[in-house]
């Protein structure tokens, strides 16, 4: 973090609870909730992100000559997760830090999550090592051809590695199974625009009372009600840090020929690969592309693999919305 000579008192340290990208606000490790600004020049070293404090960062607030509580340092991360900002930087955008678990939520109708966003989202948070589940929401609005694609997808998710469960916030379905899951640990909360992210956390959280959208007619998608991160405590121990709805997932700082690790089943599979550089698109010796023709890893997942190398080839000019 890049220093600077502001004298600075009653120095404390606490954990970043909401980030409103201007302002944040610190619950120091007395339990106090403290409103907190940043200098314009603070900048993590190493890292070029649009906001250099995420929610969950262990901080170190003070008070400057004006009296206002400010963060001066930030502690190092344990881990953290991000994606490409949305603007046509470069830069990353933190969703979060210091985690136990993300959790993608997502939905099959009114909007229907590609899987496309679904496997970027896993793939990032198996680059930044933190442990990731799908939760598929609005099962009771599910039909019997609905039902059949969920039971799908949970198999197929499950027999990489992934958690799946299904849940409703207005039935009720699945909500305390997920909440025995979550007790205990700082997640991630989160998913596209409009998947029923706020009323799941307003059923799992009694009291939270976040704000909920509707489904456009029209577009089929989802209006932003989150705007800003924010943690939440879950009644049995733990945390949520919800994040606003994201439209995109853009991976980022990922070479081609790491993608594959980001992929378990894939990885897995190309230990049988004649050559250690295989990247998997008919190389001669390639014993991915065999299994995908067998259908012993999903085309679905080859497909989203084969999306962010041809990002990485393409680097800027390739810019569709997953």
């Amino acid at each position: 973090m890049k220093k600077n000579n502001t004298a600075y008192k009653d120095k404390r340290e606490g954990t970043v609870i909401r980030n409103t990208g201007s302002s944040y606000v610190v619950k120091t490790d007395d339990g106090t909730e403290v409103p907190c600004r940043i200098k314009g020049n603070f900048r993590i070293k190493g890292i070029r992100t649009t906001n250099p404090v995420a929610t969950g960062d262990r901080v170190v607030v003070a008070k400057a000559a004006d009296d206002a509580d400010y963060i001066t340092e930030i502690l190092p991360r344990k881990n953290y997760i991000i994606r490409r900002a949305s603007n046509l930087s470069k830069e990353s955008h933190i969703l979060a830090s210091n985690l136990d678990l993300s959790a993608l939520v997502v939905s099959l109708r009114e909007p229907a999550t590609p899987t496309t966003f679904i496997d970027r989202f896993l793939a990032t948070a198996e680059a930044y090592s933190v442990p990731a589940i799908l939760v598929i929401n609005k099962c009771d609005i599910w039909d019997d051809d609905d039902r059949e694609l969920g039971e799908g997808m949970r198999i197929l998710y499950e027999q990489i590695g992934y958690r799946v469960f299904f849940t409703s916030a207005s039935s009720g379905e699945g909500v305390e199974e997920l909440g025995s899951y979550l007790k205990g640990k700082v997640t991630l909360f989160a998913g596209n625009s409009g998947v029923g992210k706020s009323s799941l956390i307003n059923a799992l959280i009694p009291g939270a009372n976040l704000k909920t959208g509707k489904i456009s007619d029209i577009h089929h998608t989802g209006t932003h009600t989150t705007t800003f991160s924010e943690m939440l405590e879950l009644p049995g121990g733990g945390e949520l840090i919800d994040i606003p709805g994201v439209r995109g997932f853009g991976t980022i700082d990922f070479e081609p020929s790491e993608v594959s690790h980001f992929f378990p089943e894939i990885f897995r599979k190309s230990a049988e690969c004649k050559y250690g550089d295989c990247k998997h698109t008919g190389e001669p010796g390639c014993a991915v592309v065999p299994a995908v023709e067998n259908h012993e890893i999903s085309q679905s997942r080859y497909a989203s693999y084969l999306s962010i190398l041809e990002e990485l080839e393409d680097g800027d000019k390739y810019r569709k919305p997953f």
